[in-house]
């Protein structure tokens, strides 16, 4: 490399907000950047004239990232707490020559800087919504869009604020993160996203992050050319990525992506171009994506379980829905749109008694619009002309009886399922079973993986069981 080009590269690292470090294969620190010694409280010269190991032995790298590489040959991603008492996300890298290790390069950020982007992007986030509210840029779709709100059911006042955010920015391609628990609707407001959008006309494939193996991930997103594995189809298969060309790439349940897999979508989306498993040559892809957890990413990063470079690249547009106990405006209009697509699909027309409201506002329903909507279908099959509340609790109705009738020593065991009840058929029964059975694994057990485990399944049964019952794991 040549003394200019040495030059700008020493004037993009020393100018650069993350703060880096350079040391060889022995742990010897070579370089640092001068933001550094902030973050660290020791000057540049003395970070030099020592070793990472000395370092993490003093306290002020705690711990070491780059003794991490070096140990393991593989990059890495943790939080430390240096001796100022900071927390920083630390990232490294190895370096081989001739496949042996020669360096490590890391670079770390100050989560107080990430704490106040994220404060100053809350801020943005608030004039561009006081902005939505001024804006009489959709007057003359005004018909068209209280067209759809009617249709999502959207009557509450949090809700229309997020469908005019999406509105606006449907047009463009930005990267949309919808945020929020699980059964509040996003992946409903996510495919009217793609019909608002210019790539309308385009297909919307929707993934299940939570249901893909890790060993099957690349396979299914990128596709493979034929004979690239044993079992492939004789054919090859195009990636699910390929499938959403020239329209929307819904990514749901994002936070329970592998880390080896993130470096592979990161890859994917910052190039615009993939590969074939067992292809040589790239495809460049065009799509618009929008993603969804029900999980705290930032603090993911913080664990070291999500990596930091992707959470900026899919954190464009955040818009968080709330959950329904926050908008029971929106439970009549759920629950008429509910009943009329039980009606239609059963054939049979039921009304719900009008005593049964009372109860269907008063409830919190955890599991959001989900389980409402599950609710009313178990409360149509077992009703004859008329569904009645109080004879088909919901589960939150259920357990908080069940919970105020429980002596106190009790309280805190999981409601199991009572026998048959009266009229209930098998289908039913097995159902409420299957609910209490999953409801008690989702408080004692902390992922998908081990309750598929228990249970002798597979962890996409489980994610598909969890799904259908409006539950998500507590602990």
């Amino acid at each position: 490399m040549g003394t200019i080009d040495t030059l700008i590269l020493r004037t993009i690292v020393d100018t650069a907000h993350d703060h880096f470090f350079v040391v060889d294969a022995d742990g010897k620190v070579r370089y640092v950047s001068p933001s550094a010694a902030a973050v660290y409280g020791i000057s540049c010269e003395e970070l030099r004239a020592s070793t990472v190991q000395r370092l993490e032995a003093d306290g002020v790298l705690n711990p070491s990232i780059s003794m991490e590489v070096i140990r393991t040959g593989q990059p890495a991603q943790l939080v430390q707490r240096t001796g100022t008492g900071r927390r920083v996300i630390a990232q490294a890298h190895p370096v081989f020559e001739d496949g042996k290790l020669v360096a490590v390069v890391s670079r770390s950020m100050d989560l107080t800087d990430l704490q106040l982007l994220q404060q100053e992007y809350a801020l943005l986030q608030k004039r561009f919504s006081d902005h939505l509210k001024r804006s009489q840029a959709l007057e003359g779709d005004e018909t068209a869009l209280e067209e759809v709100l009617d249709e999502l059911e959207v009557k509450s006042p949090l809700m229309r604020e997020v469908a005019l955010l999406l509105r606006r920015v449907a047009p463009t391609d930005a990267t949309v993160m919808m945020l929020g628990e699980s059964g509040v609707g996003k992946t409903a407001f996510a495919r009217q996203l793609h019909r608002w959008g210019s790539r309308c006309d385009g297909p919307f494939v929707d993934v299940n992050c939570a249901a893909i193996p890790e060993s099957l991930f690349e396979a299914e997103m990128f596709g493979y050319r034929a004979g690239a594995f044993s079992g492939a189809a004789p054919g090859g298969r195009i990636g699910l990525i390929e499938q959403a060309a020239g329209g929307t790439l819904f990514l749901d349940e994002i936070g329970e992506l592998p880390l080896g897999v993130q470096t592979k979508l990161l890859k994917a989306i910052q190039d615009g171009r993939i590969s074939r498993l067992g292809d040589n040559q790239s495809r460049r892809v065009d799509f618009r994506l929008v993603v969804a957890t029900n999980q705290d990413l930032s603090r993911r990063v913080e664990e070291g379980s999500f990596r930091l470079d992707l959470y900026y690249r899919l954190n464009v547009i955040p818009v968080t829905l709330p959950p329904l106990r926050e908008r029971r405006e929106d439970i009549p209009g759920l629950v008429e749109r509910q009943l009329k697509r039980l009606n239609r699909r059963y054939g049979k027309e039921k009304l719900l008694a009008r005593s049964s409201w009372q109860s269907l506002m008063s409830q919190d329903w955890p599991g959001n619009v989900r389980e409402l909507e599950n609710w009313l279908e178990r409360a149509w099959l077992s009703s004859d002309d008329v569904i009645d509340a109080k004879g088909s609790a919901s589960p939150g109705l259920l357990a908080a009886r069940q919970q105020e009738a429980a002596p106190v020593e009790d309280r805190a065991e999981p409601a199991r399922p009572s026998p048959l009840r009266e009229e209930e058929g098998l289908k039913d029964a097995l159902n409420r079973f299957e609910h209490g059975i999953l409801a008690e694994l989702c408080m004692t057990l902390s992922s998908t993986y081990a309750i598929a485990e228990r249970l002798s399944i597979s962890q996409p049964s489980v994610v598909r069981k969890l799904k259908q019952h409006g539950l998500s794991i507590t602990r």
